[in-house]
């Protein structure tokens, strides 16, 4: 049985926790016989000091010495009527090493003296008082020695040690039982489900029945059916959806391929000689041109994952001239509005270190987000973009002068699908920003927005966290 199951743990603890009564029993035992044979030799000595007692006359020698030995002491003193008197007495064969007063003597002092007399193997006198029986008398002591002593404790000791342990093996053989019947067989019971679940998790069949007696047992098995029920139904719904975004995505694809087709032949339309239909090509446009970059983007975030960051270093002011340069070429603002102003705060030598490409979309979508806001509404409106760095993080800030998130946006501002805030948008290019700034081991947050504006701060971390050997070196050199 091995002790990393629960069943040999128990049967160990069992064993330890037997022998430690046994040696709680043992010990007084062997004290109480202890006792038992010192007060046995005091009436002996008391027996024999009768037969002095209810004669006159002395005793001859050779009946003194009997009377002696049939007590197993040297001497006998009786104290009567407050007069010490030496009834028997012989020649004692050396000095008293102890005197033990048994009229007195605390539980655990007699516990220290019978361990004291199983470790001392010597034969050594010793003086014993006690009362005597039937009240014949104030005190009664005895000269005796401790020959035999030590062997009929250890004798006792080791038979009711045989006794107890077969005792302790049948209790703890019992305990096991009961323990592998009302703990080990309902555990194993749970843990068979859980193996046959994890081999099939979608399979609502593999799903626990409680049915354990126990109350805890029960509560255990009630909490894991219902963590079951719980995981099963969210792989089925992963797998309708994941079914479903492959659907979606070659939705997507084949409608971007002809809503690509549709756009080459709109364009045509604005050169046609109707003016009408001069006029109605540009929304046209638009609307194909919104309908392509829908595909587009959801696609895009259809994908499993984006790949990892390829960091290098170059320098951010650069960059963000690239994107401003850009959106000031893509605004599609009204013909009586003035068109959006573009302000940055760089240091010109402020060089970091992430994925160019990644951050120029980052960066992009956040300034197209805040300039479309602005030129909704048919306002001018300023855009100004601020980097520095500190002991830790390298930090971009983009903030505007438009209208603001509504609430709804601001709830669920990095969620796929739900937190556009422009109408015709998807949500997925704050979604797909976030994800890229969490790829280089950063975070992108919405510092306010109200009425006055909104600002976002990008964080990159300035120390190499996870990045692989490669790009370690690539970058160092």
């Amino acid at each position: 049985m091995s002790l990393n199951t629960l069943s040999g743990r128990f049967a160990l603890l069992t064993c330890i926790f037997v022998l430690l009564a046994e040696l709680l029993i043992l010990l007084p035992s062997i004290a109480n016989y202890r006792l038992d044979f010192l007060e046995s030799r005091l009436e002996r000595a008391q027996i024999a000091s009768l037969a002095l007692l209810a004669t006159d006359e002395s005793l001859a020698t050779d009946l003194e010495s009997e009377l002696l030995e049939n007590a197993g002491v040297f001497n006998v003193v009786l104290r009567r009527n407050d007069v010490r008197q030496l009834v028997l007495s012989s020649p004692i064969p050396g000095p008293i090493s102890a005197t033990y007063d048994l009229r007195e003597q605390p539980f655990w002092t007699s516990i220290g003296d019978a361990i004291a007399q199983l470790m001392d193997p010597a034969n050594r006198v010793i003086r014993v008082i006690g009362a005597p029986v039937n009240q014949a008398g104030q005190l009664i002591e005895i000269t005796t020695d401790t020959k035999g002593l030590r062997a009929q404790m250890i004798d006792y000791g080791l038979r009711l040690l045989l006794i107890s342990a077969a005792f302790s093996v049948l209790t703890a053989l019992l305990l096991n039982i009961v323990a592998q019947r009302l703990l080990l067989v309902p555990i194993r019971r749970v843990i068979n489900h859980m193996s046959a679940y994890a081999s099939a998790p979608e399979d609502a069949r593999a799903i626990i029945t409680p049915d354990a007696r126990l109350t805890e047992l029960h509560e255990a098995e009630t909490a894991l059916a219902a963590m079951q029920r719980t995981v099963t139904s969210a792989l089925k719904q992963k797998a309708r959806l994941a079914q479903l975004g492959q659907a979606v995505a070659r939705i997507s694809h084949d409608l971007r391929n002809i809503l690509t087709t549709a756009q080459i032949f709109a364009d045509r339309l604005e050169t046609s000689a109707d003016p009408a239909v001069r006029r109605a090509a540009p929304k046209l446009v638009n609307s194909i041109s919104r309908a392509v970059n829908l595909c587009e983007t959801t696609l895009a975030f259809g994908k499993a994952e984006e790949p990892a960051p390829t960091l290098s270093r170059f320098n951010l002011s650069a960059l963000v001239t690239e994107v401003t340069e850009g959106e000031a070429m893509a605004a599609d603002r009204p013909a009586d509005c003035e068109p959006v102003e573009f302000l940055t705060d760089i240091p010109a030598s402020l060089s970091i270190r992430a994925d160019r490409d990644q951050l120029f979309r980052v960066l992009s979508n956040l300034v197209r987000n805040a300039r479309q806001a602005i030129e909704a509404t048919r306002k001018p409106g300023t855009i100004e973009i601020g980097a520095g760095e500190d002991e830790n993080d390298w930090w971009i800030r983009i903030g505007d002068t438009g209208p603001g998130l509504p609430p709804k946006a601001r709830e669920y501002l990095f969620q796929p699908f739900s937190g556009g805030s422009r109408k015709g948008g998807t949500g997925l290019g704050l979604a797909i920003a976030a994800d890229l700034v969490r790829n280089h081991g950063g975070r992108l947050e919405l510092v306010r927005s109200d009425e006055e504006g909104t600002q976002f701060l990008l964080l990159l971390p300035r120390e190499l966290v996870g990045i692989s050997p490669r790009t370690a070196a690539a970058e160092a050199g």
